[in-house]
């Protein structure tokens, strides 16, 4: 039994889910909701916080300020007040209610941005925009920059990385999702060092720029990016599924009523994987997907039928029952399609 002082100190590393049984095909799912701050985003934000401090950026009169859409600025919050530091999250109006009033009760100030960047950029423009200005007024704030910082993928080089490789020696293929992009590109880089050729797959959102393309509406916060994430190399990237917000939903319902509870950021990794899978032979295959958090701050978003209805309308049918055997069904039918292939080879 582990005994810690700090909540930091705390992190399951080692727990997998099987899919196969759920899906119909090859997948194991790495669960890296299981720490006090809730989601992987605990790594990125323990090693460039403890980095500050060894560089002596950070100092007790510091005040962390960062751009966070919800999971980042939760792990922060937990952090900073564990630590004894000041912090100012600057998140936008998509950032779950939930997660607010979380970072809110950690002791964390919070500034919401409800309109894009007007010269373009987005929500995440203008919420850059207001970090800078805060640090130019102010220089006792700290700003970590998550998105151009090399210790966010450090962490995951580090750490997300090696526990795979522990666990899998066989690893065929790794489907992470694309944010920052710090796990993509920590995973990607401890990879493409390993001993076997494993096939990186990225998945984003549709409407997410980060592997160009044209911007778009989302409204589930975690994967995507209005602006090209600054530390996305795409020479260590294989291949990106692009999945619409509708299909992230599905998905994180279907499992749902599996009996495993997961967030947006989940659904629309898994679906990628998904759609991968059902296009390559799978027959002695190996393939992970990490799971970045779980469920519980999406109640009042996609697992709440008012929202959905409100903002996806007509575009949402995954609440009802036949919504739901459409998806069990081309799961079956992506599988047996899988399987002629392989008995065909």
């Amino acid at each position: 039994m582990p005994i810690i002082s700090l909540p930091q100190s705390f992190n399951e590393e080692e727990l997998y889910i099987d899919l196969r049984s759920i899906l119909g095909c090859p997948l194991f799912l790495k669960c890296e909701g299981f720490n006090f701050a809730g989601s992987i985003k605990l790594k990125a934000a323990n090693e460039m916080v403890e980095a500050a401090e060894r560089s002596g950026v950070l100092t007790p009169a510091s005040i962390l300020i960062e751009s966070s859409s919800g999971n980042l600025g939760v792990a922060l919050s937990m952090i900073a007040v564990s630590k004894g530091y000041q912090f100012l999250c600057v998140t936008d109006y998509r950032c779950n209610h939930s997660t607010r009033r979380l970072m809110e009760a950690l002791g964390s100030q919070l500034h919401v941005i409800a309109e894009p960047a007007p010269n373009g950029g987005g929500l995440l423009g203008a919420r850059l925009a207001y970090v800078r200005a805060r640090c130019a007024s102010d220089s006792r704030y700290v700003w970590l920059n998550q998105y151009t910082n090399p210790h966010n993928w450090k962490a995951h080089y580090q750490t997300t990385a090696p526990a795979i490789a522990r666990q899998f020696p066989h690893l065929d293929a790794l489907f992470i999702g694309a944010g920052t992009t710090g796990t993509l590109m920590g995973c990607a880089r401890y990879f493409r060092e390993w001993v076997r050729p494993v096939r990186i797959v990225a998945v984003d959102s549709v409407g997410s720029v980060a592997f160009g393309g044209t911007p778009g509406r989302r409204m589930i916060p975690g994967l995507g990016t209005g602006v090209r994430p600054p530390l996305l190399d795409e020479s260590y990237v294989d291949e990106v599924i692009r999945i619409e917000e509708v299909d992230t939903i599905r998905t994180c319902h279907h499992l749902a009523r599996r009996g495993f509870l997961f967030g947006g950021s989940t659904g629309t990794i898994v679906s990628g994987a998904i759609r991968w899978l059902a296009r390559h032979n799978t027959r002695g295959l190996t393939a992970v997907a990490i799971a970045p958090d779980l469920g519980e701050r999406y109640l009042d978003t996609i697992y709440e039928a008012r929202w959905l209805q409100d903002t996806y309308g007509e575009d949402l049918r995954i609440l009802d029952e036949q919504a739901e055997r459409e998806l069990a069904t081309s799961l079956r039918g992506a599988t047996s399609a899988v399987r002629r292939k392989e008995r065909i080879l």
